[in-house]
């Protein structure tokens, strides 16, 4: 949904007898209800409720057909179901504590899970933690990783401290985010975003709702100073990773549900930073 126009929706629901209207036009969906009925139900004067319905009908959250004389207004429940898809996920990003409770209590996934971490150029943070991943998960996850605006390779002070640590690099590469949006992509299951940048572009709903969590680093490709001095950044970016994702292969994801889950990735960051 577009945002122009989710604003305008909003903007209609924002007079709360006009979001009572739709409320009880809602109610008896997907049949129609004749104003009389509403100015009944509601207590609204004809003239104020033609105005409410003329406007619901502009936001194209109500349909207007006739049967005979009378003008039925039933609700548009593609317009509506796009809504609150808008709000939970566009503007809330599939979190769980922003998604309806029934949504939660849906099963648990099933490993392996596919994670995807999303930074700028996929260059660094992104490649680091997707080998990381890789091997801390031992078959249990499936990592990937990718760039908004992609570079041209990984930073060879990245495949450097990999390969120091043991990690293999022959297959990472900078990938697009547009990759991953293809019909053919994994279903992911967690999305990462280790740069804040990344965090705050513009992007689709993901398919499958993932969960989604922030959790910045600064990036080691802007250190300046000798080349010991750049290694130690990246050194010390992989181990910020190293200890995050200990720790997130350690959930028991399978027991937890959404909800549980997303407040557990936004404090596991930030709790093992300051540990």
């Amino acid at each position: 949904m577009e945002h122009t126009f989710a604003a305008t929706a909003f903007a209609t629901l924002g007079h709360p007898d006009r979001l009572a209207v739709l409320r009880l036009i809602l109610r008896r969906a997907p049949s129609g209800v004749r104003p009389g009925e509403i100015v009944k139900a509601l207590g609204l004067k004809p003239n104020t409720l033609s105005h409410h319905l003329s406007d619901l009908a502009a936001a194209r959250l109500v349909t207007v057909t006739r049967d005979g004389r009378a003008r039925l207004y039933a609700a548009n429940l593609e317009t509506t179901e796009a809504l609150v898809d808008y709000l939970a996920l566009d503007l809330g990003r599939a979190r769980g504590d922003v998604l309806p409770k029934v949504l939660n209590s849906g099963p648990a996934p099933v490993a392996p899970f596919h994670v995807l971490f999303l930074c700028t150029g996929n260059s660094a943070r992104s490649i680091i933690a997707e080998a990381l991943l890789r091997d801390l998960g031992q078959g249990r996850f499936v990592a990937h990783s990718a760039g908004t605006r992609p570079g041209a390779a990984p930073n060879p002070f990245a495949l450097e401290v990999l390969a120091r640590n043991g990690h293999a690099t022959d297959t990472l590469k900078s990938k697009s985010l547009a990759q991953f949006r293809a019909p053919n992509a994994p279903q992911m299951h967690f999305v990462f975003t280790l740069c804040d940048l990344a965090a705050t572009e513009e992007c689709p709903p993901w398919p499958g709702q993932p969960i989604s969590a922030h959790w910045g680093l600064p990036d080691p490709a802007q250190a300046t100073g000798t080349g010991a001095q750049k290694a130690l950044a990246f050194a010390e970016c992989y181990a910020a990773l190293h200890r995050r994702l200990s720790a997130f292969v350690a959930l028991p994801l399978e027991t937890l549900d959404r909800r549980a889950l997303q407040a557990r990735l936004d404090t596991l960051a930030p709790q093992i930073d300051t540990e």
